[in-house]
C-alpha cells in the first residue's frame, strides 16, 4: 500500500471513447503538475477489491441507453453493489467523478450519479462535487470538464501536496512538451510477411482481417469479440417511405448464407460499415504512407515481449490500407481535441501552428467546439485544412477515432426467419451551421447497396435493451416512427406462436406525419389488426395510429394512449407489460407522462402514487424503454 500513496489512479467507463479521452487527458495533466506516479486504467482491466488500498481515485464514466453503465463497468459495478461491503469498506479513498452524458435523454447521466452515491455509502470522500459533462452543452461536455478539472487541480494541490506539487504547468500552455506516442508502428515489407490468398470477397479471410486489425487497433483492442459472429449479404433493399419524401428510410433484409443466425426479438445487429475508399486512399496519400506495405502495432513498453510479431506470435502483420480501412475512422468521426494539440507540434507554417495551439487551448474551446463538433468535421478534412502537418502515423493510429460498430434494433423473428435478420433505418443526412450537407457513414452506406452484388457485411448480434416477452404476457407496445422496428419482430413473433398456443393480446400505438407518405409497414400492420389478427380486437388486441401532421392540430401518439385509457388500464390490471422505443428527444417523457395520467384516472390514484405505479413496474422489468438519437 506504501508505494501507492503518491499515486493517482484514474478509472474509466468508456462506451464511444470519449470518457477513455477523458481519463487520459486526467492523467497527462496529473503528469505535468508533477504527480510521481499517474496510472489510467479500464474499470474492466482493473481488480476492484484494491480499491482499498487506493489513496486518491478519479472516475470518469460514460452513461449509456437508458440510463445504464457502459459495458466496461458492469462487473466493477456488481461488485460494488454487494451487500457484505460495509459503509466503512471505502474509508480513507479520496475520490472524485466526472460523467458524460446527454441531458436530452431522461436517464441524464445516471451511471455517474450511481456511482457517485454509492461510493459515498461504502465510506469513501469525495475531493470536489461530481462533474456532469452535457453533449447539449454549447461546448460539448468541455464546457464542464475544463472547470471542474481546474477546482480538481487546485483541491488536489492544496491536501496532497506530494501527489500534486505544482499545477503551474498544467494551468500554463507555454510550459507543454509533447511526450512520446503511447504506440509503435513496426513496418514489414511484403517478403517479410507469409502471404496468403488475399481475396476480400472470401468471408472467411474478411473475418481473419477485420480480427487482426481490431486486435491491433489501441481504441479497439479491449473488446472482447473482435471478430465478426457473422458476414451477412443483403437480399432485399426497400424504400419505406414515399419518393420525394424528405425522409428516406428503408428495409434491408441481411442473409447467412452459411448458418442460421442466433438471436431473439428485441436484439440489435451492430453492423462494421465500410469507408469511401477514395477517401481512405485521399487520407493514406496525405500522410505520405505506404498502402501496401505491412505493419504491426505494439506499446511503446520496453517491458513487455518481443516487439517481432514472429516471435511472440500474437499479432499478425496486416496491409496498412487495410488496418486504415478497418480500424481508424477517418470518414465520419471528429478528431478530439487532443489531436488539435499534436498537431500544433508538427505544424511548419506559423500561423497553423499558432490556430491549432489556440483551438487546444481553454480560451479557444468554443472556437474549437464551433469548427470541429458542430461542423462534424472528419479526420481528413482536418488534416487538409492544415497542410503544413505531418503527424507521425504513431501518433495518427493513437489519436484517430476507431471505425465502430453501428447498432439497429432487428425489425424480424428468428422463428420467421431463422437465417436473416431485418432492419428498419432512416437514412441519416443533416446540414451543418455553416450549410455543410453531412450523411450518415453506416446508413448511407447500406442504403446504396445492390442486393445483387453480394457486398460482405461484417454483423454481431448485440443483446438488446428490450426483454422479449413470452407468449403468454399481454404487450402495450408505443414505437412512433423507425421505433415501430422492433415491434414488428414482436408482432411477426407472437402471430407464429398463436398457431400453437394460446397467445395474449398486444395493443400497439403507431405514429407518423403522414398517411400517405411515411406510414411505415402499413400492409403488415392491417393485415395483423383484422381477420382475428394478432392485433385485432377480436383477439383483444388493438392499433392505434397517429398521423401528426395529416390535419391542422397535431396527433401524437401519446393523444392515442389518453383515447385507450380504458383499454390499458384493463390490460395493465391483466399484468400487460409496457414497451417503448424511438427517438431519444421528447417522446418517452411524453408517452410516460400520458401513461401516468392514464394509470391515475383509471385507477383514483394520484399522479405521484402513478408515477411510483410505473416505476415499479420498470423494476419488475414490465417497463422498458429503448431510444436512440
Amino acid at each position: 500500500m506504501a508505494a501507492k500513496l503518491n499515486r493517482l489512479l484514474v478509472l474509466y467507463a468508456s462506451q464511444s471513447g470519449n470518457a477513455m479521452d477523458v481519463a487520459e487527458r486526467v492523467g497527462r495533466e496529473a503528469e505535468r503538475g508533477g504527480c510521481p506516479a499517474v496510472e489510467v486504467v479500464s474499470m474492466d482491466h482493473f481488480d476492484v477489491s484494491g480499491l482499498t488500498d487506493e489513496l486518491v481515485v478519479i472516475f470518469v464514466v460514460s452513461t449509456t441507453g437508458q440510463g445504464d453503465p457502459p459495458d466496461s463497468m458492469k462487473r466493477f459495478w456488481r461488485f460494488l453493489l454487494q451487500r457484505n461491503l460495509s459503509q466503512k469498506w471505502l474509508e480513507g479513498l479520496r475520490y472524485a467523478v466526472f460523467g458524460l452524458g446527454d441531458s436530452g435523454y431522461q436517464k441524464y447521466n445516471f451511471a455517474a450519479k450511481k456511482l457517485d452515491r454509492r461510493l459515498l455509502d461504502l465510506g469513501a470522500e469525495p475531493v470536489i462535487e461530481k462533474g456532469l459533462g452535457d453533449d447539449q452543452h454549447p461546448s460539448g461536455y468541455e464546457g464542464t470538464l475544463d472547470p471542474w478539472l481546474l477546482s480538481l487541480w487546485r483541491v488536489l494541490n492544496q491536501i496532497y501536496p506530494s501527489i500534486l506539487p505544482s499545477i503551474s504547468d498544467i494551468l500554463h500552455p507555454d510550459h507543454r512538451t509533447l511526450e512520446s506516442s503511447k504506440f509503435q508502428v513496426i513496418y514489414h515489407s511484403a517478403n517479410e510477411v507469409q502471404q496468403q490468398v488475399s481475396d476480400m470477397s472470401d468471408p472467411e479471410y474478411f473475418t481473419k482481417v477485420i480480427e487482426r486489425a481490431h486486435l491491433m487497433s489501441p481504441a479497439l483492442q479491449c473488446h472482447d469479440d473482435e471478430k465478426p459472429h457473422y458476414i451477412l449479404t443483403m437480399v432485399a433493399n426497400k424504400r419505406l417511405t414515399k419518393e420525394g419524401d424528405d425522409r428516406d428510410v428503408r428495409h434491408f433484409e441481411l442473409e447467412s448464407s452459411s448458418s442460421v443466425i442466433d438471436y431473439k426479438i428485441g436484439d440489435a445487429l451492430e453492423v462494421l460499415p465500410s469507408q469511401n475508399p477514395i477517401s481512405v486512399d485521399a487520407f493514406i496519400q496525405r500522410c505520405n504512407l505506404n498502402p501496401d506495405c505491412y505493419i504491426t502495432i505494439q506499446p511503446r513498453d520496453t517491458e513487455k515481449e518481443s516487439l517481432d510479431p514472429h516471435v511472440n506470435g500474437m499479432v499478425h502483420p496486416i496491409k496498412l490500407r487495410s488496418f486504415v480501412a478497418l480500424a481508424m475512422d477517418i470518414t465520419s468521426a471528429s478528431p478530439r481535441r487532443y489531436f488539435f494539440e499534436v498537431m500544433s507540434f508538427y505544424a511548419a507554417a506559423e500561423h497553423e501552428k499558432e490556430k491549432l495551439e489556440y483551438f487546444a487551448s481553454p480560451e479557444g474551446r468554443d472556437d474549437l467546439y464551433q469548427y470541429n463538433q458542430k461542423e462534424h468535421r472528419t479526420v481528413l478534412e482536418v488534416l487538409e485544412d492544415f497542410p503544413s502537418v505531418q503527424m507521425p502515423f504513431e501518433w495518427l493510429v493513437q489519436l484517430v477515432p476507431p471505425l465502430k460498430r453501428r447498432a439497429f434494433s432487428i425489425s424480424s423473428s428468428p422463428l420467421a426467419h431463422p437465417s436473416q435478420v431485418h432492419l428498419t433505418v432512416s437514412i441519416v443526412s443533416w446540414t451543418t451551421p455553416f450549410k455543410r450537407k453531412r450523411q450518415g457513414l453506416c446508413s448511407t452506406w447500406l442504403a446504396g447497396l445492390d442486393p445483387h452484388e453480394g457486398i460482405l457485411i461484417p454483423s454481431w448480434i448485440h443483446r438488446g435493451s428490450l426483454p422479449p416477452p413470452p407468449p403468454t404476457l399481454p404487450l402495450i407496445l408505443v414505437g412512433p416512427g423507425t421505433g415501430c422496428a422492433p415491434f414488428r419482430a414482436f408482432v411477426e413473433e407472437r402471430a407464429i406462436q398463436s398457431m400453437s398456443q394460446s397467445t395474449s393480446p398486444i395493443l400497439f400505438f403507431f405514429g407518423c406525419r403522414n398517411r400517405e407518405s411515411d406510414f411505415l409497414y402499413k400492409e403488415f400492420w392491417l393485415s395483423h389488426a383484422q381477420d382475428h389478427g394478432i392485433l385485432s380486437a377480436e383477439k383483444g388486441g388493438g392499433f392505434f395510429v397517429a398521423f401528426s401532421r395529416d390535419q391542422p392540430k397535431k396527433i401524437y401518439v401519446q393523444h392515442k394512449i389518453r383515447e385507450e385509457s380504458t383499454r390499458i388500464w384493463s390490460l395493465l390490471n391483466a399484468g400487460a407489460a409496457i414497451y417503448i422505443a424511438g427517438s431519444s428527444t421528447k417522446m418517452p417523457a411524453d408517452v410516460t407522462k400520458a401513461l401516468e395520467e392514464v394509470i391515475s384516472k383509471e385507477s383514483g390514484m394520484s399522479k405521484e402514487s402513478a408515477s411510483r405505479w410505473l416505476r415499479a413496474q420498470e423494476r419488475t422489468g414490465r417497463f422498458n424503454i429503448e431510444t436512440w438519437s
